[in-house]
């Protein structure tokens, strides 16, 4: 089954924007788009190198219970501008109704402008496996063991 992801635009929001939409057939994720209040558009949001800041898409989404939107950076501004998302992947649980923010970072050496209506980001939706914790006394042994941190072996 194909979820459908029901999307309102804020009141403020450009109609004009597209709403997040699948750039190829084969795409697992959906670019969603800067769509900036009307006082910045004009001048976009410049983010100054290593400046972190919520980008708005003048969207809210309902999702459809048993899955979530994973945000997800966008490689080529990851690539040529260092642009990307610090807490990736997010995550927009179908609980959630506000408005969907994505928080950006830029790590390139240049300050860089998001200007409205530009691809931001991807939004991955994947099914959700809620899972039972329960305390125990021990847990099974693995190959693995206890090891953490770069424990299985250099690349």
């Amino acid at each position: 089954m194909r979820p459908v992801i029901r999307v309102l635009r804020e009141d403020w929001a450009d109609p004009d924007v597209a709403l997040p939409a699948y750039e190829t057939a084969g795409a697992a994720g959906a670019d969603v788009r800067a769509n900036l209040p009307p006082d910045l558009r004009a001048a976009g949001v410049t983010l100054a190198p290593m400046a972190r800041q919520v980008v708005p898409t003048g969207l809210r989404v309902e999702i459809p219970d048993g899955f979530e939107i994973q945000v997800r950076p966008r490689s080529g501004l990851a690539l040529r501008h260092g642009i990307t998302l610090p807490n990736t992947p997010g995550t927009i649980d179908s609980d959630y109704r506000g408005p969907l923010g994505v928080l950006l970072v830029n790590l390139g050496g240049e300050p860089y402008t998001i200007r409205h209506g530009d691809r931001i980001a991807q939004l991955v939706v994947a099914p959700v496996s809620r899972a039972a914790f329960r305390s125990v006394a021990e847990l099974g042994g693995s190959a693995r063991g206890s090891g953490g941190f770069g424990s299985t072996g250099r690349a």
